[in-house]
């Protein structure tokens, strides 16, 4: 009896332990990424330090509060979509659900029309078509080393 529990406490701190070094590892993925990117667009936008020291508050900024919309709002709508009951919705409910999503796509639109005129005095408007083929351009080379990654190439 007493050896089934010293093995039990082995087993949940062992899983414990492992359960903890994943959300480090995920967190330190995450910051390999964001560093990644940072270069990416850093470079690719030619950006002065001055500039780069006014450019990037306002794109965390930016990407937090975008984040933050997605999370609590789209994130909560596609969750009651994804639910079993979403074959049983009404069409009032499914009216409702889709109101709401297309509120939260305008705030998420009026987010990025503040964040642009909050850079146009902060690097000038080639800069700012510039960034958006930048992310694209970061999301495509991330996306393709993760391909490159899972085919083992």
């Amino acid at each position: 009896m007493k050896t089934n529990k010293i093995l039990i406490a082995i087993i949940l701190l062992f899983s414990i332990n492992t359960f903890a070094q994943g959300g480090r590892l995920m967190r330190e993925k995450k910051d390999q990424i964001k560093a990644m990117k940072v270069a990416y667009i850093t470079n690719e936008l030619s950006l002065t330090p001055d500039e780069a020291a006014k450019f990037w508050p306002l794109y965390n900024a930016f990407e937090e509060k975008q984040h933050e919309i997605r999370k609590q709002k789209l994130k909560g709508y596609l969750d009651r979509i994804d639910d079993e009951s979403f074959d049983n919705l009404s069409e009032k409910e499914a009216s409702t659900i889709l109101t709401q999503m297309e509120s939260t796509e305008e705030e998420l639109h009026q987010a990025k029309k503040k964040f642009v005129a909050s850079l146009k005095g902060v690097i000038p408007s080639t800069k700012i078509l510039k960034l958006k083929k930048a992310e694209e351009g970061f999301n495509r080379k991330l996306l393709q080393q993760y391909r490159d990654k899972k085919m083992g190439r």
